[in-house]
């Protein structure tokens, strides 16, 4: 699991820690926020039910901003100069994910990026962005606008994640019209009777909702779902086992700006257009590595035995070291311990024997094609 920070200065609280408080939650200090790391019933549990009914998660640490710019295509090309998505033909009310990248082709972030539904000519982007990362994703975008467009930060709302195989059914009873949603795609809903974000994804590899909701509506929000016999409260410690499984990457750990999005093994989110086209930081690189290929690729890695290989540990062939892990923990769905590192592609194929160094000992690993668990997201057909 991702290790709780040390965060210098008083921590801030999102608009549900007291609901956190109440239901006994143990907060950790997380990316400069009191964060609940589990409920009472622990981590493993949590996980459990999130795979097999739905967990609601607070995920309101994560930074939310507007670009706004005079119409779409003035706005798409200015964030076009930052990302390396195709942004421009992004269609109204589709979401897409994508990485700031620096100059050398590292990541700064990765993010969301979606197009609101029904306002062709309004001009706007929702952005959202890593917690711990957010004040330096909003003064890089900020700082590299032209005039014309704008970044406002939205600070007055809450955000919500309700995720599992019986989400969608929790969500009719307060949002039919969420429903005819498809995967990775959003809109402003009634949820409640009140206009609300909504939109058809997360990050657990389940079919699931994010719902940003004013901040002084979030309590009410959260105990209405709260109140449904699906839900769960799901903390971090869950929420990092389930992102694991799904083999998705967690800023600072499996992607930073060290790496790029081709070694990250993220080149299906770099569209055709872009890839030809470039335009965007890092460009030289990135266009290099998608031809020539790279020193380095992240992989699954399936560990024999019981003992899990956390970040750090080395990864081995024929007793040399070859690379590193990244993210490690046990899978509770899997019932074994799983990991995700970087090796050189010699070593990337599924069915490779390998080694992770766990305290002095050779643990037997096989890479394994992602994700570890099959994704379950809602894909209109």
């Amino acid at each position: 699991m991702a290790q709780p920070d040390e965060h210098a200065g008083p921590l801030q609280k999102t608009p549900l820690y007291a609901e956190h408080i109440a239901l006994g939650a143990r907060m950790v200090p997380f990316a400069g926020y009191e964060m609940p790391v589990q409920y009472a019933d622990g981590i493993l549990s949590e996980h459990n039910w999130t795979r097999t009914h739905a967990g609601l998660f607070d995920v309101s640490h994560m930074g939310q901003a507007i670009l706004q710019g005079r119409d779409h295509a003035a706005t798409a090309r200015a964030l076009e100069a930052l990302i390396p998505a195709d942004i421009l033909n992004l269609a109204e009310g589709r979401q897409r994910y994508s990485q700031l990248t620096a100059e050398d082709g590292g990541i700064i972030d990765d993010l969301m990026v979606t197009r609101p539904a029904g306002e062709a000519n309004d001009g706007r982007l929702l952005l959202v962005v890593n917690a711990a990362r957010k004040e330096v994703d909003f003064a890089h975008i900020a700082a590299r606008l032209p005039s014309s467009v704008r970044l406002d930060v939205v600070e007055d709302r809450a955000l919500i994640a309700l995720q599992g195989p019986e989400a969608a059914m929790v969500m009719e009873r307060h949002c039919p019209d969420a429903l005819g949603l498809g995967f990775m795609e959003a809109a402003v809903l009634l949820v409640d009777d009140f206009p609300m974000q909504v939109s058809r994804s997360g990050y657990t590899g389940e079919d699931g909702f994010e719902i940003s909701v004013p901040a002084l509506e979030a309590p009410l929000l959260w105990a209405r779902l709260m109140a449904e016999p699906e839900v769960r409260a799901i903390g971090l410690g869950a929420r990092d086992s389930l992102r694991l499984e799904a083999g998705l990457c967690l800023y600072g750990h499996d992607i930073n700006l060290s790496t790029s999005p081709i070694e990250a093994a993220l080149a299906w989110s770099i569209q055709k257009r872009r890839r030809l086209d470039g335009g965007f930081p890092g460009a030289v690189r990135i266009q290099r590595e998608l031809t020539e290929g790279t020193q380095r690729t992240r992989v699954g890695l399936r560990i024999e035995g019981r003992q899990p290989a956390r970040e750090g540990a080395e990864i081995a062939a024929a007793s040399a070291v070859i690379g590193v892990v990244t993210s490690g923990g046990f899978a509770p769905s899997l019932n074994a311990p799983i990991a995700m590192g970087y090796v050189p592609p010699a070593y990337a194929a599924p069915g490779t024997a390998l080694e992770v160094l766990v305290r002095g000992k050779a643990l037997p690993a096989s890479v394994v094609a992602l994700p570890f668990m099959p994704t379950r997201y809602h894909r209109k057909s």
